[in-house]
């Protein structure tokens, strides 16, 4: 049974709903280059237009491009119509030679200029949820400073939710037992081809009612590829033994007449802990391929066979 992608499900306790299917606004800052806002601002457009009402940027997606390029679509669409996510504390600072470098600053008064500065590039009053942005070597302050800034903008209603997004998941899980969070941004950790977050942190955000949002479904573009030797893993080229993993799993799913990115973008979302899972896309056809392959009918039988070749753990709720 294939689910809807353009059904919603709620973000942990708060009663803000995201589309299943969101729209991942790394792409429209790092993979577009100057001179393609329009082609930026159009693709946001088919996005909503089919659809998808959750779409996620950052500060640090293209030093700012990325929500300068929702800026350019999303003040024209009803705001009760669409929830969007931003980030703070990975930012990009003058680097003093015409250039910029990123900062890692979680500190309240850093929090509140980022979240100032994400909404005049947004052109819009308010974001519905902010994560804290990579604090893997800054926890201390993440917590002592970032965390209740956000929480205490929740509470006055200046926010509906508040996470933190990264690319490990093992510091999301001391996150979830340190703090009353809402949600959190998983990129790459619960794939089609990397489940190390299975185990321990969607268990423990079932436990705490945390949503998973599911970043880099198509773990950074090999679930996306060919699957040849130059294709990449975590913006890395692909170790043998993953490659040869990749394509075990298509053959399964040439078997069964599914596209490998159809069964790349449904696997996540059958956990009860994930609520939305954001492809990125570089173009309008990319945007309407993500609708198509989320909403793409896959029969029982393949994930009954990617389990018994040992590619889908027996623990793992599938569609």
């Amino acid at each position: 049974m294939t689910a809807n992608p353009l059904e919603t499900a709620e973000i942990g306790t708060t009663g803000l709903r995201v589309t299943r299917l969101g729209f991942g606004g790394a792409p429209l800052g790092g993979q577009m280059p100057e001179g393609e806002d329009d082609r930026a601002a159009a693709m946001v457009r088919r996005g909503y237009d089919l659809g998808v009402r959750y779409f996620d940027t950052a500060p640090l997606y293209g030093a700012g491009r990325s929500e300068r390029r929702y800026g350019l679509a999303l003040p024209d669409l009803p705001r009760e119509q669409f929830a969007l996510s931003t980030k703070v504390g990975s930012v990009t600072d003058p680097d003093g030679a015409g250039g910029t470098r990123v900062v890692h600053d979680y500190s309240r008064d850093r929090v509140l200029r980022s979240l100032e500065d994400s909404l005049q590039r947004l052109r819009l009053d308010r974001v519905d949820i902010v994560l804290i942005h990579d604090p893997d070597d800054h926890y201390d302050q993440a917590m002592s400073e970032a965390y209740p800034t956000l929480a205490e903008l929740r509470s006055q209603g200046v926010i509906k939710a508040i996470g933190a997004g990264m690319n490990q998941w093992q510091m999301l899980a001391r996150l979830a037992r340190d703090g009353d969070f809402d949600c959190f941004l998983l990129a790459g950790r619960y794939t089609l081809l990397d489940q190390s977050g299975l185990a321990e942190l969607l268990p423990l955000c079932v436990e705490k009612r945390i949503s998973i949002i599911l970043g880099g479904p198509y773990n950074s573009g090999i679930l996306a590829s060919d699957l040849s030797s130059s294709a990449t893993f975590n913006y890395e080229t692909t170790p043998p033994d993953m490659l040869e993993r990749a394509r075990r799993t298509k053959s399964v799913c040439d078997r069964h007449g599914v596209p490998l990115k159809a069964a790349a973008l449904q696997f996540g979302l059958a956990h009860p802990a994930v609520a939305s899972t954001i492809p990125g896309a570089a173009s309008i056809s990319e945007v309407e391929e993500n609708v198509r392959m989320a909403g793409h009918p896959i029969p029982e039988a393949l994930w009954q066979d990617l389990r018994a070749e040992g590619l889908v753990p027996a623990e793992a709720p599938t569609p």
